[in-house]
């Protein structure tokens, strides 16, 4: 057992040109490829804190959203997947750092990418 504690990156996809159920069907692909990496701790669907009542169409997520845990050590393995993937897809990402710090930044592109790596590491080293 690792006394190492995990980074939780929260990803959530956000074209303004999907709807939730495309969003949602891009989240549940990413959520199978990633929980396929060795370097991901846990990984799932983002439960839904306040669903409308009488929502049923998702199951109580958040349509497009997804959370991934992974070891500081290897959140660039992380970063560099997910560019690789969804580099010029619009996401929206937020890192929890295990001292309850947050960052949340948003990319478009595979430069826009590569500078949330960046600052997301960053952030993550200030620990």
């Amino acid at each position: 057992m690792t006394d190492v504690l995990n980074v939780k990156l929260i990803i959530g996809f956000n074209d303004p040109d999907l709807d939730d159920e495309e969003k949602n069907e891009q989240a549940q692909k990413l959520l199978q490829e990633i929980r396929e990496l060795d370097e991901i701790e846990v990984a799932e669907l983002l439960p839904d804190p306040n669903p409308p009542a009488g929502n049923k169409a998702f199951g109580g997520i958040l349509a497009g959203f997804l959370m991934a845990e992974v070891s500081p050590a290897n959140l660039k393995k992380l970063f560099g997947f997910l560019s690789d993937r969804f580099g010029n897809k619009p996401m929206k990402l937020k890192v929890k750092a295990t001292d309850g710090r947050e960052l949340e930044i948003e990319a478009s592109s595979k430069e826009e990418f590569e500078y949330i790596k960046q600052q997301a590491e960053e952030f993550i080293n200030k620990q």
